[in-house]
């Protein structure tokens, strides 16, 4: 696959580039190109970056951060399977406990909730740091619903970090999660209320909170562009009756 002249392979992570020194230079390089055009489209062009982390992996399987791009590249396009092995496979190689959220996330994409649960009660939940724990909180809670134990998944988000002032990268999601959980379970005013501070916690728009509470409030969106096209094309009163000024 084509990579932009950009691309040096130098914008990688310094521990990233540590593993691939194991490799011959020649191939760092290419891998490590490969890896930031992963980096670069999985969030607006999932299917693209597949593509390069497929590269990525024929040219360097047993390298660990490979097989974890390859894994998020899966994950990003709903190949739960796939992905599932490529993380375990990264898990086998570091001992790292880092990836253990998203492969639970990956059970519950396969259908799987329980097995999601069991995950979630393992001892490698405690290894976890801050972010790790609170992203399995809230697996944790989409397993839940994906049960329909909506009181327990909102039992499960109901933690000391929901309940913080501070504000954390994690912050609005937990918030949204717990909101859309009251939602769902026809606590409305009490879901408002979190989609509001959901809202307020969030800084680079990761979830659409704001347009939550808008419907909530009974707020419209009207989209301008289609609202011109009506414009323009409605005719006026002359032209329907065939007369010209």
């Amino acid at each position: 696959m084509p990579i932009p002249e950009d691309v040096t392979g130098e914008e990688i992570d310094k521990d990233v580039r540590q593993e691939l020194q194991s490799l011959p230079k020649g191939l760092a390089e290419d891998v490590a190109k490969n890896l930031v055009m992963v980096a670069r489209l999985i969030d607006e062009d999932p299917e693209g970056a597949y593509g390069y982390s497929k590269v990525a992996l024929r040219l360097a399987s047993r390298v660990a951060a490979v097989r974890e791009a390859a894994g998020f590249a899966a994950y990003a396009n709903q190949k739960y399977s796939e992905a599932l092995a490529e993380f375990r496979a990264a898990r086998r190689m570091t001992g790292n406990v880092d990836l253990w959220p998203v492969m639970a996330d990956c059970e519950r994409g396969l259908g799987r909730p329980e097995k999601a649960l069991d995950m979630a009660g393992a001892p490698e939940v405690s290894k976890l740091d801050k972010a790790g724990q609170v992203e399995m909180r809230l697996v944790a809670a989409g397993a839940r619903r994906d049960m329909d134990q909506l009181d327990a998944a909102i039992v499960t988000l109901q933690s000391p970090e929901l309940a913080a002032g501070s504000v954390q990268p994690w912050t609005a999601r937990l918030r949204y999660a717990y909101a859309d959980a009251l939602l769902a379970a026809g606590r409305e005013a009490e879901a408002r209320e979190w989609f509001a501070k959901a809202a307020e916690a969030d800084k680079d728009g990761s979830t659409d909170a704001s347009d939550r509470l808008a419907e909530l409030d009974g707020v419209e969106f009207v989209d301008a562009l289609d609202e011109n096209e009506s414009d323009e094309t409605t005719p006026s009163p002359s032209t329907e009756d065939g007369e010209e000024d």
